[in-house]
Formats: C-alpha cells, structure tokens, sequence
C-alpha cells in the first residue's frame, strides 16, 4: 500500500486517477490544490488527505510531502517551470524520490510535419514552460516519469500506444482516460519507466490537427 500525493488534483486527468485509486486500490492519497473544497467530496473519506496550498510555496509542498511514497504532478500553466522548480525543491527537501510529472507533446521539438508545426504555434506560450521543466526534471536527482499526452480528449475510452524520448511523436489525440490508465500502471508498479520520457497516444490518429479542431 502506497501514499501518493497528487500536486494540482483538481485537474481532469487526475480526477480520473483519483477515483480510480479510491476504488481498485488500497493506497492513501493527499491531494494538493487551490481551494481544497473543490473536491470536498472526499472530506469524509478516511483514506484523503486534502491541503489547499500553492505549488509556489516550497514550504507547503514539503509539509504535504511527509511520509509519501509517491509525487504526481497534475500542475500546468505558463509559469510551469517556476510550479517544477519548486516541486523538485520540495522532494529535495523531503528525501522524495519517484515523480510522475504530466508534461506534453512538443517538450523536445519531437512532433513531426504540418501537425508539428501547428502544434508549436497551438500552445506556444506553454512550451517553453514544458521544455524548461524537462531540463530540470532531467538533471534533477529524482527517479521520474514524464508523460507527454498528445492533444487531450474526453472521450470513453482506453486506447493507447506509447514513444520514447528520440522518436518522433505519433498521432494527434489521447483520451483523458488513456493517460489515467498509463498513471495507473506506473502506480501499481513504481519500478517501471524510470528516467524515461513517455509519448501517449491514441493509434492511428495521424493528421495535420486533432480531429475537433
């Protein structure tokens, strides 16, 4: 049984984690967020932990880090960097070891053609948020797991295929579900992916934009 923190847990994705946890497993949770009572649906839930705090606040992270076993960072937004830098600081601190970080698709110039190339104009103020967070992940002393999720979606649905760091990067879309699934994995077995940098993807969704756009 594990104690995960979960840092930005009001985010779709780890919603999605987070009720899975509840359910299939018997770990604990402490969920980290802006205004706690956003999921005061778990007050009563003896297994939650709830703590309203900013990523920014090293301080605070290193309180909420006591006694985990895991970190998974949900955080996004254009001071990404800044929200890492303090994430690590905090592990640091605390003698915190194994990150889950949710990064994206373009974090190392890796999407290819006319996809790419829109993809870099799509979200180009967050990229060099991602792409500074991957440096310092990288050079950071944890034993970490990046995902980097294509286009997100919400559909019904677990379906999808994974790359590497240094290959090009496939298709255009995940489903939310697909990359709560993949964090699932990674939980049940903490061991896997070390220092590796994942690409998510659904198969077979190649194109110049995801398919709503």
């Amino acid at each position: 049984m594990s104690k995960i923190l979960i840092v930005g847990a009001h985010g779709q994705t780890a919603r999605i984690v987070i009720d899975r946890i509840i359910s299939e497993t018997d770990d604990s949770l402490v969920l980290f967020l802006r205004n706690s009572s956003r999921l005061n649906e778990y007050d009563n839930n003896s297994r939650v932990e709830l703590i309203d705090g900013d990523v920014l606040n090293t301080d605070s992270l290193v309180s909420a880090m006591k006694n985990v076993d895991i970190v998974y960072s949900n955080v996004g937004g254009t001071d990404l960097a800044k929200q890492t830098a303090s994430i690590l600081e905090a592990m640091t601190k605390s003698n915190k070891k194994r990150l889950i970080f949710i990064s994206s698709l373009g974090a190392y110039h890796e999407v290819p053609g006319k996809f790419g190339e829109w993809n870099e104009q799509a979200i180009a103020a967050y990229l060099p948020g991602f792409r500074e967070s991957a440096k310092l992940i990288e050079n950071s002393n944890t034993e970490y797991t990046m995902i980097r999720p294509a286009w997100m979606s919400n559909k019904d649905e677990i379906d999808y295929e994974t790359t590497q760091k240094g290959e090009p990067f496939k298709g255009t879309e995940v489903s939310r579900k697909s990359i709560a699934d993949f964090v699932m994995e990674l939980l049940s077995d903490p061991t896997q992916h070390i220092d590796e940098s994942i690409g998510l993807n659904k198969p077979n969704t190649d194109g110049d934009k995801p398919e709503w756009i």
